[in-house]
């Protein structure tokens, strides 16, 4: 049995999709603004953190100018697995390792990649559908890539930090 979905339909899967990915990494960055606030790290990484929640809002802009009704419990889901992602051991079991630096900035790098995947996506879209602003769409892919390039410094230096 074939089901027949609408592009819409998959354009809204895919932007809830990305919508809980923007959800918990929001959480990520903004829990390692505030671990690594004392340290040099700190300034940048609330730079980050404020733009990619800016970021967050803009995908809710996109998908209210688009009428794709949110995915709670895919946001839900990506919230609750930010948190067990916490879980993990880092060689120390009452304070942060350099290793959780580095697992955490990659994990933000990444996360970055997908975003700005998702915004030439839209993009491409943008040309034949008038409910996207391409110029926006321009400028968050523009940040995205500086976010990455600015995450990707950040994480060598932890790289040096933490294995020499």
């Amino acid at each position: 049995m074939v089901i027949h979905v609408s592009r819409d339909a998959f354009l809204g899967t895919y932007v809830n999709d990305h919508l809980a990915g923007a959800t918990g990494g929001v959480d990520l960055i903004r829990r390692l603004a505030a671990a690594e606030r004392q340290t040099d790290y700190g300034p940048e990484l609330r730079r980050l953190a404020a733009e990619i929640a800016e970021d967050h809002r803009s995908l809710l802009g996109i998908m209210g100018a688009l009428d794709v009704p949110r995915a709670k419990h895919k946001e839900a889901l990506a919230w609750a697995g930010e948190k067990v992602g916490r879980l993990k051991f880092n060689g120390r079991l009452f304070s942060r390792s350099p290793l959780s630096r580095v697992v955490e900035l990659e994990a933000m790098r990444l996360g970055v990649e997908g975003k700005a995947a998702a915004w030439r996506t839209l993009r491409q879209r943008a040309v034949g559908d008038s409910r996207l602003d391409v110029a926006e769409l321009d400028r968050l892919l523009e940040r995205a890539n500086a976010q990455s390039e600015a995450l990707e410094r950040l994480r060598m230096r932890a790289v040096t930090e933490a294995f020499g």
